[in-house]
């Protein structure tokens, strides 16, 4: 099949853009660097990407063009093994056919209808979002759910009704406490509680009252923690961008006592480690009932690729809620809660979370193997599930591992604390976690 890029769909007279064969056989590329200004990628990032795209985005020679499962092809057709997902999204792949299915019969039926009516998908998917979430022990009080288009969206509803709350109990009651390397979103609020000088400083001042506590450390909480001013606590189970630092389960239930003591609620963001990222269907699953938050956040993986977000409250945070106190255009649009409610159905399975855990274990086998290779550029292997990393010292060049392995065929991405992450498909097959695997080997090695 061919699929003509950028002069039909421009509308642009141009010369160098030649017909593009979707080939899903291609080898991968054997250490081939990213196309050279002279290839069709070079000239269409040159010619007709960059000069009309905001300069917010550090990117390589490297335009993507159609994938399956586990596998990505660029525009020279190279084939890549895909251990990003989008940055942990498509969970089950690229092109899953249920899901192209899926989307042909809703997009035929019902696109949008906005927030004034119900709509049969969005409710469906909070119902199934609350049940399947109790069902596979989460959020024990788990309640209601608010749909929305992303995770900075998602974040940005639990702040606001976690502000609602607090002032419903004391006009004073509004601040909230985070934590160092954790990131939540790059919307003001969301980035408020995202205590990166990076992404802050530019954007200055912030929302006020803040404060930064550390991971594992409780008494940093306590220093902070004020019952007549604290209406939240914001903490990822595993943190993501930072560095892939899973938080420990102790830690956790004594914030929830601190959080019950002083009447804060606690917000857990399972945007990048929720949805069965960690071989649960939520990271806080794998903890009792005692380190239960009152919200939750939600997105990526939520939509396998489609734009969707959703958090997800207790019946004491829906009590503090008037119609009116937040709303949506797009949120909980037909098209995407059809797709959100497959997800949580496909992920809330037992079957499927023993895989994912399965392929984990295939992971560290793998990454401990590699460490053991490697004892002077490699701290710790880390994370959970299907959200790992491999931490190297800090004067460790981990974008020449990155540049190497995408020389050879697999796609990997940064974190924090000098760490390569590894976000794959949550059904990617043995046989792709192998040949990624290998390709990682190579790279570690040629990057020295």
């Amino acid at each position: 099949m061919l699929r003509y890029c950028n002069k039909q769909l421009l509308r642009k007279p141009t010369t160098f853009i030649k017909p593009v064969v979707f080939n899903f056989s291609s080898p991968y590329s054997t250490s081939i660097p990213d196309a050279s200004e002279s290839s069709h990628t070079g000239e269409f990032v040159n010619s007709i990407s960059k000069p009309y795209s905001v300069t917010t985005y550090a990117r390589p020679n490297l335009v993507l063009t159609h994938g399956k499962g586990s596998y990505i092809y660029d525009l020279e057709n190279r084939k890549y093994v895909d251990f990003t997902s989008g940055i942990a999204v498509t969970c089950l792949g690229h092109a899953n056919d249920e899901i192209t299915n899926l989307i042909a019969d809703q997009a035929s039926k019902l696109l949008h209808c906005s927030n004034l009516y119900y709509n049969l998908p969005a409710g469906e998917l909070a119902n199934k979002l609350v049940t399947k979430t109790k069902e596979f022990d989460g959020m024990k009080d788990a309640s209601r759910v608010f749909l929305c288009n992303s995770g900075t969206e998602a974040n940005e509803a639990a702040l606001k009704f976690a502000r609602k709350y607090g002032k419903s109990k004391n006009p004073d009651k509004y601040e909230f406490i985070t934590f160092e390397n954790s990131f939540h979103g790059r919307t003001m609020g969301a980035l408020s509680v995202t205590p990166n000088p990076k992404y802050q400083e530019p954007f200055s001042p912030l929302i006020p009252g803040v404060h930064v506590a550390k991971p594992n450390d409780i008494d940093s909480v306590k220093a902070l923690i004020n019952k007549d001013k604290t209406c939240a606590v914001i903490i990822e189970p595993i943190q993501g961008e930072g560095g892939v630092n899973p938080v420990d389960t102790e830690f956790l239930v004594e914030l929830r006592k601190l959080c019950d003591d002083n009447d804060v609620l606690l917000i857990y963001d399972e945007i990048q480690c929720g949805l069965g990222r960690s071989g649960k269907l939520w990271a806080h699953s794998w903890l009792g009932p005692d380190a239960h938050p009152d919200i939750v956040t939600i997105a990526k993986a939520l939509g396998n690729g489609f734009p969707i977000g959703a958090t997800m409250i207790t019946e004491k945070v829906e009590g503090a809620l008037s119609v009116g106190d937040h709303g949506t255009t797009y949120g909980g649009n037909p098209l995407a809660s059809t797709i959100g409610s497959f997800i949580v159905e496909k992920i809330a399975d037992e079957a499927f979370l023993s895989q994912v855990q399965d392929k984990s274990a295939k992971f560290i086998e793998g990454l401990n193997e590699i460490a053991e290779e490697n004892p002077e550029d490699i701290l710790k292997v880390k994370g959970k599930g299907l959200l790992l990393g491999l931490q190297f010292r800090p004067d460790f060049d981990i974008n020449k591992v990155v540049e190497k392995c995408r020389e050879y065929g697999l796609l990997v991405i940064t974190a924090g604390m000098n760490t390569i992450r590894l976000v794959p498909a949550l059904n990617i097959p043995d046989e792709a976690i192998t040949e990624g695997l290998s390709i990682l080997r190579k790279s570690i090695k040629e990057s020295k």
